[in-house]
């Protein structure tokens, strides 16, 4: 039977905060390493009117980031691209579940696209000819060539033989991906034995509780295909074997591992520190989940309509301590080097406390100079924020 939630609201929110790896920054040279480890996978994103979602995420994780610390870390393997929930930066430990996804794959499951073999044969005898390349590199640049052999076709085979695990990105080209053999970027790649999916589901557990300190079914399993029924039954196996207890919190049932009840393991309170999260980042990028356990709606508006945004373009999640306190429209200006905070919107419950400015002008601050801006600047806010905000508004 499953107890009731053995966490005050509070508990909860501290301990998730602490898994997400945002109480301690890691550090030293192998930072990158050890915060992919905890939080599981770092999610990539294309969107460039602030710094890149990536290295947005490990910026808040790691002290003193810039982002020739990842550039580093795939080289020295530590880390590999792939399929988690989306196109993500991976720790090396997990090489192995990656396989998983590949040979379905392989086996005639679809990812996005469906070339044809002979031009997947193609591209792959070009490779391992001539070594790393771009899908830019296939454009025939107004020389005569066969039909299929410009961009969109070339980068559809180039990305069904990355899925299927033929080809992995060596490194990244002013965010283009930069495609070689597998055996070329990860030559231990043949000593790993795929998953069965029981291990695979194992991995999912271990990998969620871990990042996430509590979750449910659904969250472990978040955006993956056809894994419901072998996680809920390594689950019931966990629970019976004493590995995971579980409760019950708003009709859900959350799991988690015991040593998290332990007194000593729950901080007893939270820095006066505000963060500035990326709309990808991992703590918020579940929003049922962000609505149940933290009581916050967040919608990224870069897919509506103007006419329909209510906050702004790119607006960012702000958490002040354990609690999410509103959103910031953000956007850098390089040729000025400003930050520009287009749209802070607070709620309307937030109090306004000197505390909390300096938690803020500092998180703004730091934020700026991720974006290599040397200025911050307000342009829009309800006329009580501005007058509290005002005596700092311009950095």
């Amino acid at each position: 039977m499953t107890a009731s939630c053995p966490f005050s609201p509070d508990e909860l929110r501290r301990l998730i905060v602490q898994h997400q790896g945002l109480l301690t920054p890691a550090a030293g040279k192998d930072a990158v390493a050890q915060v992919l480890r905890q939080i599981s996978y770092v999610q990539l994103d294309s969107i460039y009117v602030v710094e890149r979602a990536h290295h947005h995420v490990l910026y808040n994780r790691i002290k003193n980031y810039q982002p020739k610390m990842l550039e580093k870390a795939l080289e020295q393997k530590q880390s590999f691209e792939y399929w988690s929930h989306a196109t993500a930066f991976l720790p090396a430990e997990d090489y192995r579940f990656s396989l998983q996804r590949k040979l379905l794959i392989q086996n005639g499951n679809t990812h996005w696209f469906n070339p044809e073999q002979h031009l997947m044969n193609d591209v792959l005898a070009r490779i391992a000819a001539e070594g790393p390349l771009k899908a830019s590199d296939f454009v025939s640049q107004g020389k005569k060539s066969a039909a299929w052999w410009d961009w969109q076709p070339a980068k559809q085979a180039l990305e069904q033989l990355f899925m299927q695990g033929k080809l992995m990105v060596a490194r990244r080209d002013k965010f283009q991906k930069v495609y070689d053999l597998t055996e070329r970027v990860w030559p231990s790649h043949a000593e790993h034995q795929p998953p069965t999916e029981a291990e695979f589901a194992d991995y999912l557990i271990d990998r969620c509780l871990q990042s996430q300190a509590v979750a449910t079914v659904q969250q472990i399993g978040y955006l993956r295909k056809n894994i419901q029924a072998v996680l809920k039954s390594q689950l019931q196996q966990q629970l019976e074997q004493g590995r995971l207890h579980s409760f019950l919190l708003a009709g859900k049932t959350y799991y988690y591992r015991p040593q998290l009840a332990l007194t000593n393991n729950i901080p007893p309170k939270l820095p006066n520190k505000v963060w500035l999260l990326s709309p990808f980042d991992n703590l918020v990028i579940q929003r049922d989940r962000l609505k149940q356990l933290f009581n916050f709606e967040y919608q990224i508006e870069v897919y509506l309509p103007e006419a329909k945004r209510r906050i702004g373009y790119y607006s960012l999640p702000i958490l002040y301590k354990d609690q999410f306190i509103g959103q910031v429209d953000v956007k850098a200006d390089r040729a000025s080097k400003t930050l520009l905070l287009q749209h802070l919107v607070l709620s309307e419950q937030v109090k306004l406390t000197d505390a909390l400015k300096a938690a803020f002008t500092k998180a703004v601050v730091d934020y700026a100079g991720l974006n290599r801006c040397d200025h911050w600047q307000l342009v829009k806010t309800s006329t009580q924020v501005h007058d509290w905000l005002n005596p700092v508004r311009v950095v």
